[in-house]
């Protein structure tokens, strides 16, 4: 045997560690836009679940008053309080995270609704609610709407619907 001593290699070389941190940057430019197009794709469809719960509170509101008609505001759906003792300015229809949708965000998006009188009284005969994205193409793509038809609509430019004849300018959700 030679004086020399033949070292063993305990580790990785540096040209290893590069290739292996290459080779997972690679993965996550590939996986990082798939995760945020389904967490989009995700709170889309809590929005349009939640412009469901909303249509389902305004038709038991009108019912449960008829001498309002539709709820004024989203906030006259929900209640903060616990428990919840039904009225016509907190109806206990919807939890308190959408009534509160309008000011704080729900899965990336803000909620509005309204009602609208029509004719002589003071009663409400039509609403709408809609949904848009708190950042577009980054919480959400598109704006859903719907009124009394109870016919969810989208806006694919995810744009705030702001009366009941905008919301019917859009298609329906299924087309």
């Amino acid at each position: 045997m030679t004086t020399s001593k033949m070292r063993k290699q305990v580790g990785f070389s540096l040209i290893e560690l590069l290739i292996v941190v290459a080779i997972i940057l690679i993965i996550a430019a590939i996986a990082i836009p798939n995760l945020l197009r389904a967490k989009m794709s995700a709170n889309e469809s809590s929005a349009v679940g939640s412009i469901r719960a909303i249509q389902t509170a305004e038709i038991s509101y009108a019912s449960a008053y008829p001498t309002v008609g539709f709820a004024p505001d989203l906030v006259s759906l929900g209640s903060t309080a616990s428990p919840c003792h039904p009225s016509q300015t907190s109806a206990c229809l919807i939890n308190s995270v959408l009534s509160q949708a309008n000011t704080t965000p729900k899965s990336g998006y803000i909620f509005n609704a309204a009602g609208t009188t029509g004719g002589s009284g003071n009663v409400n005969i039509a609403y709408y609610a809609e949904g848009h994205p708190v950042s577009v193409n980054q919480t959400g793509i598109r704006s859903f709407c719907s009124v009394e038809d109870a016919v969810i609509r989208a806006d694919p430019a995810g744009s705030t619907v702001t009366s009941g004849a905008g919301c019917e300018a859009f298609p329906p959700l299924n087309q």
